[in-house]
């Protein structure tokens, strides 16, 4: 599958994309790799994403997940 984001993680193993002409956080440890047709994360401040044809989409935003220490 080719993906048609643009994405890319900083050296703090951050990683962004552009969405909507928009530079958008996708997480950190959150974000599947290597990335699949239908994958769905939610990141650290509840951003949900779904790849879909083959781009990443913002699909809503929810509570950010509990951290458990």
């Amino acid at each position: 599958m080719a993906l048609n984001t643009r994405i890319w993680m900083t050296g703090s193993l951050d990683w962004f994309a552009f969405i909507d002409g928009e530079e958008v956080f996708l997480g950190r440890r959150d974000v599947p790799s290597p990335l699949d047709e239908g994958d769905a994360w939610t990141n650290e401040y509840g951003d949900m994403f779904k790849v879909i044809d083959g781009e990443i989409k913002l699909i809503g935003k929810t509570d950010p997940p509990q951290k458990y220490w």
